[in-house]
């Protein structure tokens, strides 16, 4: 295990794995929602499974060997909903030329990684507007999973409103108690473990149909893989989408990043993060990979924390992970009988995770709230995650404009406004 640098690191071999199966126990819910969410737009939902767990093994490992952080990775939640709800149904595109804006925002984030220029981008956003962004894509997921609940619905009058308590909505209403109760008493694998009994409780009550088997052959990922349109995503009005994706990547990589270093010890004598370009740029050819197999953006987890704060520091704890997605494969009979009301509430709590963005933005300067209100709420109600972005970001320079403080913008904030402006007049 020389490798892996165990000994400079002071952990051991047990310490690592015991940590990777921590970080796998509460990020595998991915297995389950992922496919649920990308399959609505017609893809293939057994070759999702496939390919969510090949995307998180493939992303985790090359962490594993290449930067040798403790740091998991897979198809992010908020990414994976951009891609259905706001590409696919938004705005018309096929999940092929969705596929294709992935691939093109993770070869473009992989060329600003490489080329030093994301950190121009990173210091040139507001860090207000950036954390709005965060707690709007968490209410806006917790919005989905309301829908897919059954407990939000369509209504002529409203738009939207409360809808009838069914024995379904009932179970996953009792599901996300589950999941809340476990996650308050910090017990691992909380929202998996609410997932699998929501799941159990609905086969004992006959509204879930029992697995033909417990393990088979992963189901092929033919219907999906290499079908990307990157030519159908050559478009002026994916201009924004691409933005959006790379953006909503760059800036969560980035925050997961800092999050977990410190308490993985990945920060230098000069205060620096360690490989933190490395470990970009992983996650950007995850991405690319990812899109060509047949799914959202890959990111890199912040539930990777759960796992340092089990000892992992090394890339033998994402090593540990990565194997147990790319065993995860061989229970497809089990994952794909899970039902929506099951993972809905998944949806929900992660929401109220990221929507925490919130308590960090400083609402009290009214330069600051408008922007932020912007980006939040448009999320949910124009069911658009580059909607809420642009809003924001042309609010933003508005504001600064009235305000005679043009100069205080950072010279890049004003392409990202012009490219901000650029999409919103190609819807």
């Amino acid at each position: 295990m020389d490798f892996f640098q165990l000994e400079k690191h002071g952990t051991n071999v047990k310490q690592e794995i015991i940590a990777g199966i921590t970080t796998f126990l509460t990020m595998a819910y991915i297995i389950f929602v992922n496919p649920g969410i990308l399959s609505e737009t017609g893809m293939d939902k057994g070759a999702l499974i496939t390919v969510t767990c090949l995307a998180a093994f493939i992303g985790t490992m090359i962490t594993a060997l290449w930067v040798n952080a403790p740091l998991a990775m897979a198809p992010g939640m908020g990414l994976n909903a951009f891609f259905t709800y706001t590409l696919v149904f938004g705005m018309g595109a096929t999940w092929n030329q969705a596929l294709g804006v992935v691939f093109i925002s993770g070869i473009a984030f992989l060329l600003l990684t490489m080329t030093g220029f994301r950190e121009k981008v990173i210091d040139a956003i507001p860090l207000q507007l950036r954390l709005a962004v965060g707690a709007g894509i968490g209410l806006f997921i917790a919005f989905i999973g309301l829908q897919n609940l059954g407990l939000i619905v369509a209504n002529p009058a409203t738009l939207v409103g409360l809808g009838p308590l069914s024995p379904t909505v009932v179970l996953g209403l009792f599901g996300l108690v589950i999941m809340g109760g476990l996650e308050i008493k910090q017990v691992k694998g909380g929202i998996l473990i609410g997932i699998l009994v929501t799941t159990i409780l609905g086969m004992i009550l006959g509204y879930v149909q029992l697995p033909s088997g417990i393990i088979s052959t992963p189901p092929s990922i033919a219907p999906i893989a290499f079908k990307l349109d990157i030519i159908g995503a050559l478009k002026i009005s994916m201009i924004g989408p691409i933005f959006s994706f790379m953006f909503v990547d760059l800036f969560d990589s980035v925050g997961t990043i800092v999050a977990c270093a410190n308490e993985a010890e990945m920060i230098d004598e000069k205060g620096k993060i360690e490989n933190v370009s490395k470990i970009l740029e992983a996650d950007a050819a995850a991405t690319v990979i990812g899109s060509l197999l047949g799914t959202s953006t890959t990111t890199t987890f912040v539930e990777s924390a759960s796992g340092i704060s089990q000892g992992g520091r090394t890339g033998l704890t994402s090593a540990t992970t990565a194997i147990l997605f790319l065993l995860a494969m061989f229970f497809t009979p089990i994952i794909g009988i899970v039902p929506a009301f099951a993972t809905a509430p998944a949806l929900i709590i992660v929401g109220v995770y990221m929507f925490k963005n919130l308590i960090n933005i400083d609402l009290h300067n009214i330069e600051i709230a408008i922007p932020a209100f912007l980006t939040i709420i448009l999320m949910p109600l124009t069911y658009s995650i580059s909607t809420g972005i642009t809003f924001g970001f042309i609010s933003y320079a508005i504001i600064e404009i009235i305000s005679g403080k043009m100069k205080s913008v950072n010279p890049t904030m004003w392409i990202i406004v012009a490219l901000s402006l650029v999409e919103l007049l190609s819807k």
